[in-house]
Parts: structure tokens; sequence; C-alpha cells
């Protein structure tokens, strides 16, 4: 945020806390929204005077955003993996990234070892009987193409642990948690040169598919984002009267505080979220959108204390849910929703784990929509502990805690093996 910085007035009031699920929802998200508007005022400022601020800032980046649009600018920045990897990425690109937060590596991998690993996971299915077995969705989170899925329930297939273990994994990985303040008042919030090798799953959407796509949401959390202790102080910023000095690249006390159980939650903390193309994808099917915006996470978190919201309403997030983005409380952002450019197999795609993003409908789409989703977890507190659960889950082929437990790889002979792990796996996993 710019604009003048705020001395907030000491002390403030403590805010209300729950580090599990509130048994009674609405009285919490009244408790809390009565308390943030008091310390908010205490500091000497208004909600609305906060609120004016941010909004202002990211009315003046949606006009940017979306005049270059009508130029027919890309509004992604695109970096090849080879400046990645010799240091080589100009000030005015890194500039751009920190601005939009989001990225097409370009080159990532070498496009026969994309197509060859899209290849190895059909032969990985097929040859389990996979589909002969499949039960239909495990969560309404993705839905399904026909009587196959779309999303495929796989996270212990060769080619998806050799993408996470690779060293041109690792080092995108470390550029892009280059981004973020890791280290402040004496804590190294993360390390940025190591990742936890979070496995996810792919998906796969054929030629002549129809699909409804995602909605616009966002990933981070939801009310615990407002009513534990840790995310308070990560969003300090917000409620304490010096929005200005918030800075959506901090991650200060955002890497070991709980989160609130359900089936969309993800127990990482993740600087960017991304996938790697198994295949070729035109910008106009089905992909990706974003609202390149990391600041746009303080108006997500103030707008629910403006008095058009209902006092037990906090724009509509809830627990087990994703935080949704609607027309209702946040057209303003959606203004700014802007798709990927055109991607090569091989190509991979990222942006920052606060970011409103969704996925565009199509119909009769042209060519396959393959991807493995592979994102940037950082080893920290948070992910150490997840990634307990994580071994255990790929000793045993099952499926990791945060995702449905469909365990459909654990009989499968020929899934990623312990003594195939490399460096970088055994550190990714905490098995060295």
């Amino acid at each position: 945020m710019s604009s003048r910085p705020v001395v907030p007035i000491a002390p403030l009031p403590a805010l209300p806390h729950w580090e599990q699920t509130p048994a009674d929802l609405p009285d919490a998200i009244r408790q809390t929204k009565v308390a943030l508007r008091a310390r908010i005022a205490a500091s000497g400022r208004t909600v609305e005077e906060v609120f004016a601020v941010v909004q202002d800032q990211i009315a003046h980046e949606v006009g940017e955003i979306t005049a270059e649009r009508e130029r027919g600018e890309t509004i992604w920045p695109v970096i090849d993996f080879a400046d990645i990897e010799a240091g080589t990425v100009p000030a005015g690109t890194r500039d751009l990234l920190r601005r939009r937060g989001c990225l097409v590596v370009r080159g990532h991998f070498d496009r026969e070892q994309a197509l060859s690993w899209d290849r190895g996971i059909v032969d990985y299915v097929e040859g389990n009987g996979f589909f002969e077995n499949y039960r239909g969705p495990g969560d309404d989170f993705f839905g399904s193409v026909g009587s196959r899925p779309e999303i495929y329930p796989i996270y212990w297939s060769p080619a998806q642990m050799q993408a996470r273990q690779s060293d041109r994994m690792a080092r995108v990985q470390a550029f892009l948690n280059g981004f973020w303040k890791h280290e402040s008042g004496g804590v190294q919030w993360f390390d940025p040169g190591r990742d936890s090798l979070y496995p996810d799953r792919i998906r796969r959407r054929p030629p002549g598919a129809d699909s409804g796509g995602l909605g616009s949401h966002l990933d981070p959390g939801n009310l615990d984002l407002w009513m534990t202790q840790a995310y308070q102080k990560a969003f300090r910023h917000l409620f304490d009267g010096t929005v200005e000095r918030y800075d959506p690249w901090d991650a200060a006390y955002r890497t070991a505080g709980p989160q609130y159980p359900g089936t969309t939650m993800c127990s990482a903390f993740r600087t960017f979220q991304g996938w790697t193309a198994l295949s070729d994808m035109a910008h106009d099917q089905g992909v990706l959108h974003t609202v390149p915006i990391p600041g746009a996470m303080a108006y997500l978190m103030l707008r629910p204390l403006l008095a058009d919201v209902p006092e037990d309403d906090m724009c509509g997030v809830t627990v087990n849910q994703v935080f949704p983005a609607s027309q209702r409380w946040h057209s303003l952002l959606l203004e700014a929703l802007s798709g990927i450019p055109d991607v090569r197999a091989g190509d991979s795609v990222w942006w920052h784990c606060d970011m409103i993003h969704s996925v565009a409908p199509v119909q009769n789409q042209q060519g396959w929509g393959n991807v493995m989703y592979i994102p940037a977890a950082p080893w920290c507190p948070r992910n150490e502990q997840y990634a307990a659960s994580v071994r255990d889950a790929f000793l045993t082929g099952s499926s990791p805690s945060d995702f449905p437990a469909e365990h459909y790889e654990r009989d499968w002979a020929n899934r990623f093996q312990p003594c195939d792990l490399n460096d970088t796996g055994r550190r990714g996993l905490g098995l060295n």
C-alpha cells in the first residue's frame, strides 16, 4: 500500500480468537467484527477511512490492468526458465511479477519431457485399472467429465514425483520464494531454498469436453483468517491503523498457526500455487484466470466490516468452503480478472497464494487440457508438521490427508518408490 505511514495509538484492545472452529459461528463472527472495528477506532481511524485507502489503491491497479487488457497487452508476466536459471531476469520483469503476483515460466521443462510424463500418467492409471475402479468424485469442488474424472485423485505416479523433486522445479520455487520477506524480528519464517513437496492431483481434460469451470475464489483459508491469533498477527496492519504498511509478501506469522479443518483446506503454507502444463493449451480454452493484484487481500479482509454487510456474515466466507469472491461484495476486484496466455507443454503457471482465481468454462474444448498441480510450499513449521503425514501417505500409496480418503494407489506396484528419491525428494519429505 502507498500513502502516508500512520503510527497507531497504543495500547489497542485485544481481539477475541478461536484456535479451533467456533461452535457458534454467527456469534463468533459478530464478536470478531465488533472487536476489529473497535481496534481500528482505537488507532484513531474509522473502518471507512481505512477501507478507502485500500479501495483507492486497488481501483488504481484495476484501472491499469483493464486499460492494458483493452490494448491487447498480456497481463501475466512471462519469464524464460533459462533466465531464472542464469539469474538474468530483468529488473523490470521482476518488478512486474511483484506487482501482478503471477507468472508463466516458459520452457520450465522440455516439451518432450512434459509430453512423456503425460503419456506415462495415462499408462500408469490405465495399467492399474483406475477407470474400471473409479468411484466418482471424492469431493464436490472439482467436477467430472462424462464417466471419467477431470481431476484424477492420483498423487504418487513416477511423473508427478519426478517433476516435484527435479532440480528445475526447485530452481523456480526458490526464485519465487525469494519475492517473499521470509525473515523478520529475528525469526526465519520459512526456508526459501527447501520445498516440502506438497502432493496434489492431476487434471486431464480431453478434446471435445464441456466444462463449467470453477468460480472465483481464493485458497489461503476461510474464517480462520480473521479468528486465529496467528492470522490476526499476519494481517495486523489492516486492523491497527497502519494499513499503509500492509505487505502481501510478508510471511510473518503465516507459517505456524492452525487452520480450521475442512474438505477444502490446505494444511501447508504455499507462497505460490502452481501447475505444470502437460499439453499445449490456448488462452481461450477454459484456462486459469486471476485477479493479478496481491494486495487485494486487504480489500477482502476489510470489506466485511462495512455497514452494508450483515453482522453475522463475512461476505459469504464460512468454514468447510473455499473463500468466495463474488460480484455482490467484490465487483471492483473482479473487473481485473485476467486469463493466462497460450501455454505449451512444459511451461508452468504460478500465482500468489492469496490471489483470487478461477477457471473459465469451455464448450467443445479444442485439444487436451492436462496439468500437474505443483505449488511452492517452502519448509517451515506448518509444512514440516504436514510432511509427517505426507511421508506416511507416500510410503503406503495413500491419498494425502488434505484430500478425500480414496487411496487408489495403495496396491499399485509401479508407483514411485522411496529408492527413487533424490536428495531434493528426501529433504522435501523430511527423510534426511
